[in-house]
């Protein structure tokens, strides 16, 4: 994988597909094979960054390659590359429903079929600490325990995991559709979240059978 072009062109996505606007959100990339990761500049426009803009750095966040300076949420990547072995890629959202809940400290149930296959549980809210600080990277990581696979963060937007930055964008995806509809939902009743049963059912599914390699 081309790593550094591989980011430019999600950067695009994001705002293509209105997940952040501005410099707002970061992304990142881990090669499993040599342990690299990769990381969006800190307040550049994502339609402005290029290739040589890309900030490379190892795992105790030593940087060895790249002229920018890295994202200011770098400590929030590398503690959740820390501890998630079976993640590489990571996208910090500012998508406005998601954003909505995370305001309101509330975190977003499993209440479609969708959800269950992408996020896995509910979707917590990180309690709140200064951007850019390891509290911020602590309380963030703690969320995102077990297959736990996006948390909000307190009055500032989400982060979304995958195995590749595929899955990462479609969990991105996935976490801002289910907040619009559990938003929209709420205006009429209540919604009632998933029974775990079939949580897990779907999980399985995904994992077992659906696609056109299983």
């Amino acid at each position: 994988m081309e790593y550094k072009k591989e980011l430019v062109k999600l950067g695009l996505t994001l705002l293509e597909k209105h997940l952040t606007a501005e410099t707002w959100g970061n992304i990142s990339l881990r090669d499993p094979e040599t342990g690299k990761i990769y990381l969006t500049p800190s307040a550049m426009k994502y339609d402005e960054i290029t290739e040589g803009d890309i900030v490379v750095c190892d795992a105790a966040g030593s940087v060895t390659e790249g002229n920018r300076k890295p994202t200011i949420e770098k400590d929030l990547h590398l503690e959740i590359y820390k501890r998630r072995s079976d993640v590489n890629a990571v996208i910090h959202t500012h998508a406005e429903d998601s954003l909505v809940f995370a305001c309101l400290k509330k975190p977003v149930p499993i209440i479609m079929d969708e959800a269950a296959q992408a996020l896995n549980q509910p979707v917590k809210v990180a309690e709140y600490a200064l951007p850019g600080t390891k509290e911020l990277a602590l309380n963030c990581a703690d969320c995102l325990e077990g297959d736990a696979m996006a948390c909000l963060l307190d009055s500032h937007g989400a982060v979304c995991l995958g195995k590749d930055p595929d899955q990462a964008l479609k969990t991105a995806i996935v976490l801002e559709v289910t907040a619009r509809v559990y938003r929209g939902a709420l205006q009429i009743g209540q919604p009632e979240p998933m029974a775990q049963e079939y949580v897990d059912a779907m999980k399985a599914f995904v994992k077992n059978s659906y696609g056109q390699d299983k």
